[in-house]
């Protein structure tokens, strides 16, 4: 058995062992930061047109008052997109060894000495060649986001013939 923090691998189920940079997804959420800030603002002002149009606009304090609400929902809505676009701009790369599995799963380990995660795969590799070898490496622990970060290639394979090439991420 490879434990990975509290994870059990067994042996016979890993068939991936490798490092890589582990990097946030920093175009894709400035992509999704702008379409957010373009939902946000064009809902704020078909709101705003909507109460001119519709009678509220007779009414002084009733139009102000919705006026008022649009614009603050709209501020706050842009203040949650900020944050959620400087998290993943502030966010670090990590040079990561990935232990991938037959299955779906996928196990990090991680440490700022890229050499020892070069090491620990040859390690890994010479233990499930030769599995009477015992070994035992204390790693680091790292909390992420997954969903800011990219996790190497992504191979998408629709069809059985034709199928040529890894989309790098």
């Amino acid at each position: 058995m490879l434990w990975v923090g509290g994870a059990a691998y067994p042996q016979q189920n890993i068939t991936r062992v490798y490092t890589f940079l582990l990097t946030p997804r920093r175009g894709e959420a400035t992509v999704l930061f702008l379409k957010r800030v373009g939902i946000v603002l064009s809902m704020a002002f078909a709101l705003m047109i909507l109460n001119g149009i519709t009678g509220f606009a007779s009414d002084e304090d009733a139009s102000q008052t919705i006026t008022r609400l649009v614009w603050i929902g709209a501020v706050v809505s842009l203040v949650y997109c900020v944050g959620d676009l400087g998290a993943v701009l502030t966010a670090a790369s990590h040079w990561v060894l990935a232990v991938e599995t037959s299955g779906a799963s996928t196990a990090l380990v991680t440490s700022k000495n890229t050499q020892h995660l070069n090491e620990l795969v040859g390690q890994v590799v010479n233990w499930i060649e030769n599995p009477e070898i015992e070994f035992q490496v204390k790693a680091e622990t790292l909390l992420i986001n997954p969903r800011n970060y990219h996790f190497g290639d992504n191979v998408n394979m629709y069809g059985g013939s034709g199928n040529v090439g890894i989309a790098k991420s």
